[in-house]
């Protein structure tokens, strides 16, 4: 870390204690085993908690499809599940089937990325809150299931797109596939897919056809989307950076868009701690999103809690500010 990088995480470490309170002790158990006999594997989760506090709101992580063998699981995204829950969140993040970790025939039916599974993971957490709250005995009457958010990085924003409202035809019988889920009640999308149609490449159109006719324009529940301004994702679209901004400018309100500056596709390092495949890795820019992301869910989730809103004042007041926010 360079020292105006170790000074500008020094500071945000102050001004994270100020907004969002000190961080709590965090408690973090996996596997938890959520039976799921329609599926190919039972559905395993990692669950991570303050050691104290009641009325904690819920979020589900759902994991990308890096490089890494690991941190395409529950293993993964340690950087944001610790924060979160050191700040008052029951963190959940399930193993979707895609996950290298389960080596998984490829002929298995919705290979190679399983879209619509990776939702009904989602779901079924939901579903199975009892099952978690039994397995994790420390959790037992603390969590607060009318308060849920979703979150996803990469592919798992997709995943989380879904929840929130997004829709997509399904590419193998041609019906308009909705996923979305009452009980979510915010959300957050990390570098998430943009529109299908002429943005995508030639490619990811052919061999991934459910991006080809994906829909933002029912994706209504409160969400941020962050975005990194050089994340162009050749691999995926012909359309460059902005094409994560879309699940922002397609969508209606409310929704909020940070742009990081300067970042890229692993927006600072937030899949796992000094991972080798983080292009852009940047301490100070994994702190803001940690804080960012973590007041905007509070405040979503708990109404006139102003966490958010200070946080906006802040990097809008910045000299040296690492992106900007606009909303609608």
């Amino acid at each position: 870390m360079s020292a105006s990088n170790a000074t500008t995480a020094t500071a945000a470490a102050a001004d994270t204690a100020d907004i969002l309170g000190s961080p709590s002790p965090v408690l973090s158990v996996s596997p938890v085993v959520l039976p799921a006999p329609d599926r190919a594997v039972d559905l395993e989760v990692r669950v991570s908690a303050p050691v104290t506090g009641s009325d904690l709101p819920v979020i589900l992580i759902s994991h990308g499809q890096g490089f890494s063998n690991h941190l395409s699981s529950l293993n993964g995204y340690a950087p944001l599940a610790t924060f979160w829950a050191a700040h008052g969140f029951v963190v959940i993040q399930p193993t979707h089937l895609s996950s290298r970790t389960l080596s998984l025939d490829p002929d298995t039916p919705g290979a190679p990325l399983f879209w619509r599974s990776r939702a009904e993971d989602m779901k079924r957490v939901l579903d199975q809150l009892d099952v978690i709250e039994t397995a994790v005995p420390q959790l037992q009457g603390r969590v607060n299931r009318d308060k849920v958010a979703v979150a996803g990085h990469s592919m798992g924003g997709h995943t989380a797109s879904l929840l929130l409202g997004a829709r997509l035809t399904d590419p193998e019988d041609g019906t308009e596939v909705d996923l979305s889920d009452p009980r979510v009640k915010a959300g957050v999308l990390l570098a998430a897919p943009g529109r299908g149609g002429d943005a995508l490449t030639e490619e990811v159109a052919k061999s991934y056809p459910f991006f080809s006719t994906t829909d933002f324009s029912g994706m209504a529940t409160p969400t941020l989307v962050v975005a990194g301004d050089k994340d162009d994702s050749a691999h995926l679209t012909v359309a460059g950076a902005d094409w994560h901004a879309d699940p922002y400018a397609l969508a209606p309100g409310p929704k909020a868009l940070l742009t990081l500056f300067g970042a890229e596709h692993g927006l600072g390092g937030i899949s796992g701690y000094d991972v080798a495949e983080t292009t852009d890795e940047n301490p100070a820019r994994v702190s803001a999103v940690q804080r960012l992301t973590c007041a905007y869910l509070r405040s979503e989730l708990r109404p006139g809690d102003t966490a958010w809103q200070t946080e906006r004042e802040a990097l809008a007041a910045a000299p040296d500010a690492i992106g900007h926010i606009v909303s609608k």
